[in-house]
């Protein structure tokens, strides 16, 4: 009997990256939107959806990096450093990107479809709990939808 491996998952925003904070839950389902979309997209759109996703995540991770630095986040220097080396990546990539290298912004979108979940369920979830202990006195509340129980 022969069997094959079923075919990855495919990237895409789902209850699974819920942490149970809203304003990070909403920017999370951008940056995988727009993930998605550069890893569908032409050689030709690339360069403006990189441009979008590069002016999204450093929003995105200058924001997380003030919750950090504000609610005196224990672990933020870690997680500040792992930001600020994907935005390295990513002003790379954009740089060699409108040189014509299609190719590395191609791997670029796959390690960052490998890259995104283990960071949010590790140190974004981490930084999700905080504030909400801090401001509300207790962790986070996440429904999500179509779990088994098995």
């Amino acid at each position: 009997m022969i069997t094959t491996n079923p075919p990855p998952e495919q990237f895409a925003w789902s209850d699974n990256f819920l942490l149970g904070y809203p304003q990070m839950d909403e920017t999370h389902k951008e940056f995988v939107d727009i993930v998605v979309r550069m890893e569908r997209a032409s050689d030709a759109e690339l360069p403006a959806l990189l441009d979008i996703f590069a002016t999204h995540t450093r929003t995105h991770f200058d924001m997380e990096n003030a919750w950090m630095t504000e609610t005196n986040f224990p672990p933020r220097e870690c997680h500040i450093d792992e930001h600020a080396a994907v935005m390295k990546s990513v002003d790379e990539v954009r740089k060699l990107l409108g040189e014509g290298n299609t190719a590395v912004c191609r791997r670029l979108v796959q390690e960052l479809v490998q890259w995104f979940p283990s960071h949010a369920h590790h140190l974004d979830s981490a930084l999700a709990h905080w504030i909400s202990k801090l401001r509300t006195g207790g962790k986070p509340v996440v429904i999500r939808r179509g779990l088994s129980l098995r």
